[in-house]
């Protein structure tokens, strides 16, 4: 990629001129916010318990609840912050989203109850979002021949603060104590908002349709081939249902292969594995995605995924197990990149961000319903058949974009739209 501080003059669109600058920011800015937001799970526990409540119990519940609120108000109002991002500038909400994280991670810091340390989780996922909403920008901003990549790209560091946060929230602390890590986060974001405010570029907002028009024929009416874009939108939540499913089960897993032993540490070792592999083919699938079709790619990750997430209920040790995690993170990577480019391709430009908001919601839902479900499995038929569920609902996903594939593919090459061509047609 080339120097952030270069636009791309040769791009007609307006809006696309600064889309290396905003990819670059975008990536950043999402790394270091999503380091600040997943950096508190090792501790919340004993956080929970420095608020008071002691019952072990009462402590993994108040832990869940508190980190499942903020996926909850994330996935109520990622629509709306899409909608308004499309009508009032998407800059816009990055910096409303920079800002209020800020605040809000600070404000953690500063909780004197359990309940007070859940309200404010609320808060973090109501005026958050700022990962989501650099998707939404760069998705509209970058040229189609290119957006798989640069989601990829963006994926990448998305990805890398989700595994980087967790290991520095580990012993940071340890140094400065627990309240303080809230404040150090805060500060971190705040330093995001600093770089989303000063160098990402958004070019004036063009002629908007009459709130009259749109309300009177909806947003639908504009998208082409809307049976494929719900379906898309569903694969991402069953993506994320899918593969968190595995997550809660993972150091569990490990024990009963027989490492005893350290057995949270290793299933932690897992985990990264599998996001480091994300974050490798992240890129490679997403420029693959954009030469041969989003949608072929989609399909022949989501087949490749299920048959290693069946492959894992049949391993006998932990190094089979790492290895087939390392190579299902690889076939993941390129997945949700794809995904968004090829919704990008078929909705209206004026619209993009309403109609990805609503993807955002559908992998909030998939990421909240899936350890629960995915415990739920393993409580009630084992711990191998929460794999075999998951590789079941890895190819029925492809199964269903196999399908749009071909309805795609079934129109006339002479009359098809360059989306559609784009798509696999």
């Amino acid at each position: 990629m080339t120097s952030p501080d270069v636009e791309d003059p040769a791009v007609a669109d307006p809006e696309q001129r600064y889309w290396r600058r905003n990819l670059a920011v975008g990536t950043v800015g999402s790394f270091t916010t999503l380091v600040a937001m997943t950096l508190l799970v090792p501790f919340l526990p004993e956080y929970v318990r420095q608020l008071g409540v002691d019952d072990p119990a009462a402590v993994v519940r108040w832990s869940g609840v508190a980190y499942g609120a903020t996926f909850l108000t994330a996935a109520l109002t990622a629509p709306l912050w899409g909608a308004l991002g499309d009508r009032f500038g998407r800059k816009s909400m990055l910096v409303r989203a920079s800002l209020g994280m800020a605040v809000a991670m600070t404000l953690l810091g500063f909780v004197q109850s359990v309940e007070q340390l859940v309200a404010v989780r609320l808060l973090v996922g109501l005026l958050g979002g700022y990962s989501s909403g650099a998707t939404i920008l760069v998705a509209a901003q970058t040229p189609k021949d290119r957006s798989a990549w640069a989601l990829g790209v963006l994926s990448s560091g998305i990805l890398a603060g989700n595994v980087v946060g967790p290991l520095v929230g580990g012993f940071v602390p340890a140094w400065v104590g627990i309240r303080t890590t809230f404040v150090v986060c805060g500060a971190v974001i705040f330093v995001a908002f600093l770089a989303t405010t000063f160098l990402l570029r958004e070019p004036p907002a063009g002629p908007r349709p009459p709130r009259a028009a749109t309300r009177r024929h909806g947003v639908w009416s504009q998208v082409q081939r809307p049976g494929a874009v719900v379906a898309l939108l569903a694969t991402s939540s069953l993506l994320l249902f899918s593969t968190m499913s595995i997550e809660p089960i993972v150091t569990v897993y490990v024990e009963d292969l027989g490492q005893l032993s350290h057995a949270a540490g290793v299933a932690g070792i897992l985990v990264a594995l599998t996001a480091v592999g994300s974050v490798v083919a992240a890129p490679r699938v997403g420029r693959l995605a954009d030469r041969v079709g989003h949608t072929r790619v989609v399909v022949a990750c989501l087949a490749a995924a299920g048959v290693l997430a069946l492959a894992q209920a049949l391993v006998t040790n932990v190094w089979q197990l790492g290895v087939l995690r390392v190579l299902l993170g690889l076939s993941l990577g390129g997945l949700l990149p794809s995904i968004t480019a090829a919704v990008r391709h078929l909705a209206p430009p004026d619209a993009v961000g309403r109609v990805l908001g609503l993807g955002v919601s559908a992998q909030y839902v998939g990421q909240v319903a899936g350890p629960v479900l995915g415990g739920l499995v393993a409580a009630q038929a084992g711990l191998r058949a929460v794999f075999v569920a998951t590789a079941v609902v890895l190819l029925a996903a492809a199964a269903l974009n196999l399908v749009i594939l071909r309805r795609g593919g079934a129109r006339n090459p002479s009359t098809a739209t360059p989306e559609a061509v784009t798509l696999g047609s």
